[in-house]
């Protein structure tokens, strides 16, 4: 189905980006203020243009078109079953910032880290397209949805009409996407800027999670019945009724294993990042983060396999 072996090469440079973090953290190199800092660096910059990087190379062509929109569509679809289901298992999670972060950790998934890799093994350079399109679902319900978790019972934090539709997700979609259509001549300067900003997002996020984790107690982290309550929902049953949904309303058999592929990720470190802007418990979301890495690599072949033999049916 796919390579393990590039998983758990994926997984492993993730580790240790989660190790430099966690040293960063220990040593001070990255303490609070800082890591406040860089998650809103990449949240307003880096992000952005991981979104406009991701769709001005791809080759434009009116079929190429018609299967972006499809896939975005079905991105959007998803991320509504994701909410739901996600809304359902945080209910039992005792405090309001928690099942805030525990929903949030629930919804949002790693997509591109560490679902391109896997689309690609699987898909090809078909799967990087599907992706591209896929991630621009992911930052408008991050966006929109994201905030409305994190907005409850807190007057600082409250989504409007106009910052559910102009924000740092649907604006560059909307650049990404003309540009992507209208195939403007871009100057080689402006492709290598949007590459370099682009590439600043996996490294710097998942080294704030790390930093985070350094001011966690590992060992009760280690223990304790809520992270690995949210790791099943995040990466066993979310992922497999999101499959058996996709195979019963009898959508082609690829985009079944494509949308498996993106609702079994584990938790987008944009949770750790979202927790430091808005104060919300950003250590308990790095332990969601990080665990869920880890734990992906025992879920997902499994949880792929089950949607690969769901669709010989």
């Amino acid at each position: 189905m796919f390579s393990f072996t590039s998983l758990l090469s994926t997984i492993a440079t993730l580790f240790l980006l989660l190790v430099t973090g966690y040293i960063c953290g220990r040593t001070k190199i990255v303490d609070e203020v800082a890591s406040k800092n860089l998650s809103k660096l990449i949240i307003k910059l880096g992000q952005p243009f991981l979104i406009i990087n991701s769709l001005i190379g791809l080759e434009y062509s009116a079929e190429n078109l018609k299967t972006g929109l499809l896939v975005l569509c079905l991105g959007l679809g998803m991320h509504i079953l994701l909410a739901v289901l996600a809304f359902l298992g945080a209910l039992p999670i005792k405090g309001l910032d928690e099942r805030k972060v525990g929903e949030f950790s629930m919804v949002f998934t790693n997509c591109g880290f560490i679902g391109f890799p896997i689309l690609e093994s699987i898909f090809g350079a078909e799967g990087l397209f599907y992706g591209a399109f896929f991630i621009i679902s992911f930052h408008l319900f991050t966006w929109t949805w994201g905030i409305a978790i994190l907005d409850r019972k807190r007057d600082d934090i409250r989504l409007t009409i106009g910052k559910a539709l102009i924000n740092f997700g649907t604006i560059p979609s909307l650049i990404g996407l003309i540009l992507f259509v209208s195939r403007i001549p871009l100057p080689e300067a402006f492709t290598d800027l949007s590459s370099y900003l682009a590439a600043l997002c996996t490294p710097i996020a998942v080294i704030i999670t790390g930093s985070n984790l350094a001011r966690r107690d590992l060992k009760k982290m280690l223990t304790s019945p809520l992270v690995y309550y949210v790791n099943l929902w995040r990466l066993v049953i979310i992922p497999m009724v999101v499959t058996v949904v996709l195979w019963a309303i009898g959508i082609p058999d690829n985009f079944v294993i494509f949308g498996c592929v993106m609702a079994a990720m584990p938790t987008a470190a944009v949770a750790t990042m979202f927790g430091e802007m808005y104060n919300i418990q950003p250590g308990l979301a790095a332990e969601f983060v990080g665990s869920t890495s880890v734990l992906c690599t025992a879920t997902l072949v499994p949880v792929i396999s089950f949607a690969a033999w769901l669709v010989t049916i």
